[in-house]
């Protein structure tokens, strides 16, 4: 209830992001024959917005009567904007979620839509979504989200660069380590770069090594601040101690730049090594001609963790408790494998939706990686949404300061589990 009480308080810290939403200012109930759906994402930017907006039109196009408004504003506000339309029962029909626990605490909120017997009703639709990719949207065994993108998290190295210099590609944390002073002699000043002034980019090695170097039992226990004594395991001070060793590579360019940055400095070949999700292939693809490789998260010999877990988590659609029919069926428009496979080809994301992604809509490259995905053993949610977002601004701003070096791992986690004591009370 606590989880759920600073989910909620956190939004009113945007309430003023609720002038521009549609689903304020209109409703879903009909309106002398006419069903007004309000549809709300995460991409002004292009070229998902205007793929949405071609969807959009397509589909008013086949259901006469049916009019959909559609509001979007980039991630951080999106996050800020759902916590406060949840808070303010002001939720709209379909919108788009991040898995685990973004999706839960919604789902605590009581305003969103089941949809086990939509699911179970219609399975020639719902048996073309990737079994796995439910998992993030299931909460005491009912499903509150259909699963649209996946994506993972690994190390895009360039490979010719690595093959010029006789460097192997790691399996260890401790080869990994060994690679990058081979780079350094090399004359790579900066073998891996991050632009460290986006925290979520540091959510997410947290997250991966505290995969790799924690207890699962012990972890998630935390994770859900069910443990008597959250956070105290000695494996965090591990992570945060493997995190800031990674940061002295990095050299001092990635405290002053934001992910894209990072991004170009290695599409341009300038930089070997970046952590990188999936999504991004054909970003770097765009920019330069790097022959990109992958490597996940090496093994850390010593850690308590899970070996080779692929960090990384699907996207998918929510309904509103009251949507109307005319949304499930937008729902499903949406999550069709007809627009899977248009989706993939214009944006270059992967998707869930069995033959959404083929070798003819994506490049060799991106359907590599999304083998990986489906290979995967075991996936570790990404970190800003497997814990209390408090928790994780903790450590965010921590690894900030682990990289600036005004703070240490033990001082980082004393404030976490202050904090974490004060909210399992």
């Amino acid at each position: 209830m606590k989880k759920m009480l600073s989910f909620l308080l956190a939004g009113f810290t945007a309430a003023s992001l609720l002038a521009g939403c549609n689903s304020s200012d209109s409703s879903s109930a009909s309106k002398e024959g006419e069903v007004v759906i309000d549809f709300f994402h995460r991409w002004p930017n292009e070229p998902r917005k205007s793929f949405y907006d071609e969807k959009i039109k397509e589909f008013e196009e086949s259901h006469p009567g049916v009019t959909i408004n559609v509001d979007s504003v980039l991630n951080d506000s999106y996050k800020e904007k759902v916590r406060v339309l949840v808070s303010n029962d002001g939720l709209p029909d379909i919108f788009s979620s991040w898995s685990d626990s973004f999706a839960e605490n919604l789902v605590s909120s009581g305003r969103i839509k089941e949809l086990d017997d939509i699911i179970s009703e219609d399975q020639e639709w719902s048996g073309n979504i990737l079994e796995s990719q439910y998992q993030g949207f299931t909460f005491d065994d009912k499903t509150y989200g259909i699963p649209f993108t996946v994506d993972g998290k690994a190390f895009f190295y360039n490979k010719e660069i690595f093959e010029k210099n006789n460097i192997e590609v790691p399996k260890t944390y401790d080869e990994m380590l060994k690679a990058l002073d081979q780079l350094k002699s090399a004359g790579y000043e900066t073998p891996l770069v991050e632009g460290l002034t986006n925290a979520w980019a540091i959510s997410h090695y947290m997250g991966t090594i505290f995969d790799r170097v924690v207890d699962p039992e012990v972890r998630e226990a935390d994770y859900k601040l069910e443990s008597s004594s959250p956070y105290t395991d000695e494996g965090y001070i591990k992570g945060l101690e493997m995190f800031q060793e990674l940061t002295g590579y990095m050299g001092e360019v990635s405290t002053a730049i934001d992910h894209e940055a990072a991004r170009n400095m290695f599409a341009a070949g300038e930089v070997p090594v970046l952590y990188m999700q999936f999504a991004e292939v054909g970003l770097v693809q765009e920019i330069g001609d790097v022959e990109i490789g992958f490597f996940n998260f090496p093994e850390v010999t010593d850690g308590e963790g899970r070996a080779d877990s692929l960090t990384g988590a699907p996207e998918g659609w929510m309904l509103s408790k009251d949507a109307p029919e005319e949304a499930v069926e937008f729902l499903k428009f949406l999550t069709s494998e007809e627009t899977a496979q248009e989706f993939t080809k214009a944006d270059g994301q992967l998707n869930a939706v069995k033959n959404g992604v083929t070798e003819e809509n994506t490049s060799p490259t991106s359907y590599e990686a999304y083998q990986i995905v489906l290979d995967a053993s075991n996936t570790a949610p990404w970190f800003d949404n497997a814990v209390d977002i408090t928790i994780a601004d903790i450590f965010m701003r921590g690894g900030q300061e682990l990289a600036t070096k005004q703070k240490t791992p033990k001082d980082i986690m004393k404030e976490v589990q202050t904090e974490a004591a004060k909210m399992s009370e």
